[in-house]
């Protein structure tokens, strides 16, 4: 599975960005599927996942109430829409693929990885 990240920009306090993860293979919808970030200087933390027909989802909480992960498994598109973004949010972002179906907040429970997409909230 390769997956690319895209989407990123720089956008000030309280914008909205709406990243995009496409995603290779037919294999895609059958995979739990989520977002990570890392900022310069901190390690990478989870953001959001969600399962693979997209009827679970999970949120970090820093970003519960302003962030929405779905996924379109016809189009093989994962998608991570931002809102009331502040200065905390600014990091790579990076979409991943899980090992089973459900999603998960650890790393090592991912097993492919896209190249990641900067994100930068201006104060």
């Amino acid at each position: 599975v390769q997956l690319q990240a895209s989407g990123g920009g720089l956008v000030q306090a309280g914008g909205s960005l709406k990243l995009s993860c496409a995603a290779s293979a037919r294999t895609f919808s059958n995979n739990g599927m989520g977002w990570f970030r890392q900022a310069p200087g901190k390690e990478r933390e989870f953001v959001a996942g969600i399962s693979w027909n997209g009827g679970r989802t999970t949120y970090a909480d820093s970003v519960k109430a302003r962030f929405t992960i779905s996924r379109d498994n016809s189009k093989n598109m994962l998608y991570l829409q931002m809102n009331s973004l502040t200065p905390d949010d600014t990091a790579v972002y990076f979409c991943a693929a899980a090992r089973g179906a459900i999603p998960s907040r650890e790393g090592p429970d991912y097993r492919y990885w896209g190249r990641g997409t900067q994100v930068t909230v201006s104060s």
